[in-house]
């Protein structure tokens, strides 16, 4: 027998045992798929019923990249990922062939472009602004764009690191979120706000409450610029913070100061704060304690509350406000949530912002408590928009993300990121390179304030911190667009 003849006969051999286990392999499948109990397509349609799953899978693959449209996914669509992409790419955003976003929709905003816009060489830097000017340590914020809460923990170190080093670069703040202060936060150098969560997490007693020493500690550090007390966040209010226990590493868990390897589960809300007296009287002692300006976090149910707040701070004094609140938008953020709160609680950021900065106007607090806004917040437009609303400052955190490489995998919560942002594990984070990144973020950032200026000039006003509501026009429900400030009206700025 010839060697071919061999080879042939051993291939003939193999394709029969392959062809054997695979009918074995379909018998042992059949005989489990039509006697259990828990999976009715597989019972009734066994084999051929398991291709549901698979092809569910992989359907969300499929969409991104083949059938969705460049405007119709979310919670972001091809082209707000593509804008942050070539933005941290430091590539150029002109377009050929017109808009391809739909500028029918209710809601959509239209700014209102100058007969005589802004010359370049008449353009101005958005100047800085002071928060809290009765703090020990004031601080004179110079972006009016910066980095959103993200918890060590929930992102990567090299995400952290990456975050760092870029927004150092960009000279804008980045948020510890509520996970504590981790080294990687302070490597860049830059400036930071630190996020006390309700778990009190970097800050905490073994029963939970506040250390104060602890939290002094963390104040001591030059970077550390603000506290923000989190009351609550758009992803799940009225529910705490989730990092699933696979993603507690031991360094994660010495910085919470919570045990390793279990659920971190932060309460529902502060157990020490119940009412506005209680909330006024808690930031008074962060501020005492820290010698930093002190803000709270929250998210918008409607007026009621928080203008019952600030009717709380005009009795007791303006001294005794919040240096400024940040209003995050009910439509989800960054952390893992149940969806019935991501969906379906509190207000959107673009019906609670214009509230907020009346009701400020109304008591009297303009000058004393700065806005931060956050909520799906990452394109220019969205920026301008925010600012002629009323906003002082806008926070981002998944524009971020994109500018570091995540790619909405929505693999957040399971620790496979493909990415290396949002995982613990080694093999996937190597991909993930902090140097080449964080020139993507300052990257980001400054491309932000450029192109957010651009809209400010093209509506005739110097900077963009000159955008007020009457340069903004509203698609309404008819058709047609209203200006902002007859649906809105300006509020009386007083201090």
């Amino acid at each position: 027998m010839s060697v071919t003849e061999q080879i042939f006969n051993w291939l003939a051999i193999a394709f029969i045992w392959v062809l054997g286990l695979a009918v074995l392999a379909v018998a042992m499948m059949f005989i489990v798929d039509v006697s259990q109990r828990s999976d009715t397509v597989r019972r009734n349609y066994p084999v051929i019923g398991r291709f549901r799953h698979l092809f569910t899978k992989l359907g969300e693959f499929f969409r991104q990249y083949f059938f969705a449209m460049d405007r119709e996914e979310m919670p972001f669509n091809r082209a707000q990922r593509d804008w942050v992409d070539r933005a941290a790419s430091g590539k150029g955003d002109t377009r050929p062939f017109g808009s391809t976003k739909n500028l029918q929709p209710v809601g959509t905003p239209i700014f209102v472009n100058a007969a005589w816009p802004t010359l370049d060489e008449d353009a101005v830097e958005a100047p800085p602004i002071v928060i809290g000017p009765g703090a020990k340590r004031p601080y004179e914020a110079p972006s009016f764009f910066n980095m959103s809460s993200m918890s060590y923990g929930s992102l990567s170190r090299p995400a952290i690191r990456a975050l760092s080093l870029g927004t150092a670069k960009a000279g804008c703040w980045m948020s510890t979120g509520e996970g504590g202060l981790a080294p990687a936060h302070l490597e860049g150098g830059g400036d930071i706000v630190f996020q006390l969560g309700t778990a009190k997490y970097g800050g905490r007693k073994e029963d939970g409450s506040l250390d104060p020493d602890k939290l002094r500690k963390i104040a001591s550090h030059e970077q550390v610029r603000m506290i923000e007390l989190k009351l609550a966040q758009g992803a799940k209010p009225g529910k705490g913070g989730i990092l699933p226990g696979k993603k507690v590493t031991a360094e994660i868990a010495e910085i919470r100061g919570i045990p390793e390897g279990q659920d971190s589960i932060s309460p529902n809300r502060h157990p020490e704060i119940s009412n506005d007296e209680e909330l006024l009287d808690y930031i008074a002692m962060l501020r005492e304690v820290s010698g930093l300006p002190v803000g709270i976090k929250t998210v918008l149910g409607d007026d009621g509350w928080i203008d019952g707040f600030f009717g709380a701070i005009t009795r007791r004094g303006k001294d005794s406000a919040p240096d400024f609140i940040t209003i995050d938008g009910g439509d989800g953020g960054t952390g893992a949530a149940p969806m019935p709160l991501m969906d379906n609680v509190g207000m959107v950021i673009h019906e609670a912002l214009p509230l907020a900065v009346d009701l400020r106007a109304k008591h009297g607090l303009t000058e004393r408590i700065r806005i931060i806004v956050s909520g799906k917040l990452i394109t220019p437009s969205d920026i301008a928009w925010a600012l002629a609303a009323g906003a002082d400052f806008i926070n981002a955190a998944r524009g971020f993300m994109f500018a570091i490489g995540c790619i909405q995998a929505m693999k957040c919560h399971t620790n496979n990121c493909p990415t290396g942002v949002t995982t613990h594990r080694k093999r996937l984070q190597r991909g993930l390179v902090p140097e080449d990144k964080a020139d993507k973020v300052a990257n980001f950032v400054d491309q932000m304030r450029k192109e957010v200026g651009v809209i400010a000039h093209s509506c005739g006003v110097a900077s963009p911190r000159e955008l007020k509501r009457h340069h903004v026009r509203i698609v309404c429900p008819d058709g047609r667009t209203r200006r902002m400030d007859e649906m809105h009206p300006d509020p009386v700025r007083q201090s």
